[in-house]
């Protein structure tokens, strides 16, 4: 299928603008009278391929509330005070929806991942572009953003583009609609593992929770983790879901981690695995961790005694029953 890109190149854009310059400024109807100030931007999360997501409106406060302003209703966004085509408001408290981000909350001064580098960075501003209404265009990484740029007195600045990044929002319901669209799931399992253990315990569920649709890969990470860090992370999952963890985890790698978790948790959490997966992980913690046999797969590639050495590279490359790290004999 052919995926037509939406994406707005800074260039081709009729104005640009930062967040830090638009957050706080004065909120005003058409005849002047002062109703609030702009508290936030709301773009809506765009899943496919290329597409930069576009502002669907503001949060104001009035008074004591924050209100949702639907950005048809926004006379011009990019003037220095925004003037609004109506006064005829909604009166009801702002409420998130899900596929939505808050462009300040979510993402101005809060860690991203740096896809195209696999590590995380933190977005000192947040670059909108104007064509056919504004979308969110890109992230200044600089560690002095906003600042650099008032203190050179220059236009420049370093952003990149919104598709280098992928945000941890931290919202369930929007995390969750973007889980099976990740950039992340492009990343490499030792990749990744790096980066939950460079991230805090509720950026490394986010990310966990990213590449969890598929279900082998999120196993391959866990086997790149730290112990410490696979303990600290199933420590707060359900026995249900430490299972199926486990039962995509090779034979070894498993039982090493079952025998880490608190002994009431194992019985049950062993239960719940396929019996084949559990026969071998029985197998292996009758072993001493330290010796061969509590170290080694218990997975076994055959081949004839003739077989080339090119042909048990082909065996190993295409075996679906047993795991990379399967032992090779002959028979």
């Amino acid at each position: 299928m052919e995926v037509h890109s939406l994406v707005v190149s800074t260039q081709s854009a009729l104005r640009n603008m930062w967040l830090s310059e638009i957050v706080g400024r004065s909120v005003s109807a058409q005849d002047g009278q002062r109703l609030g100030k702009v508290k936030d931007l709301i773009v809506r999360l765009d899943l496919q391929l290329g597409h930069q997501p576009p502002v669907i409106g503001l949060v104001v406060t009035i008074g004591r509330r924050d209100l949702f302003v639907p950005q048809d209703l926004v006379g011009d966004l990019g003037a220095e005070s925004v003037v609004l085509a109506t006064a005829r408001l909604d009166l009801r408290s702002f409420e998130r929806r899900e596929g939505e981000i808050l462009v300040k909350q979510d993402l101005m001064g809060h860690r991203l991942i740096d896809v195209t580098a696999a590590r995380l960075v933190r977005a000192r501003d947040v670059e909108l572009a104007e064509h056919a209404g504004w979308v969110l265009a890109g992230i200044d990484t600089s560690p002095r953003g906003h600042l650099a740029r008032l203190l050179s007195h220059s236009p420049e600045h370093a952003s990149r583009e919104w598709s280098d990044f992928e945000a941890l929002i931290g919202h369930d319901a929007t995390a969750r609609l973007r889980a099976p669209f990740s950039r992340l799931r492009r990343l490499r399992p030792a990749q990744l593992a790096d980066l939950v253990e460079a991230a805090t315990r509720d950026e490394s569920e986010e990310i966990l929770d990213a590449v969890g649709t598929d279900k082998e890969l999120e196993a391959d990470v866990f086997e790149e983790l730290e112990p410490d860090r696979q303990i600290q992370v199933l420590r707060d999952r359900t026995d249900e879901e430490v299972a199926d963890v486990l039962a995509h985890m090779g034979a070894d790698d498993a039982a090493d981690l079952l025998g880490e978790l608190a002994q009431e948790r194992r019985l049950p959490i062993l239960g719940m695995l396929p019996p084949a997966t559990q026969t071998k992980i029985r197998a292996l913690l009758g072993f001493h961790p330290s010796t061969a046999g509590g170290l080694m797969t218990p997975d076994l590639l055959a081949l004839p005694p003739q077989a080339t050495a090119q042909a048990a590279l082909q065996h190993v490359r295409t075996a679906t029953s047993v795991s990379t790290e399967a032992l090779l004999g002959v028979y």
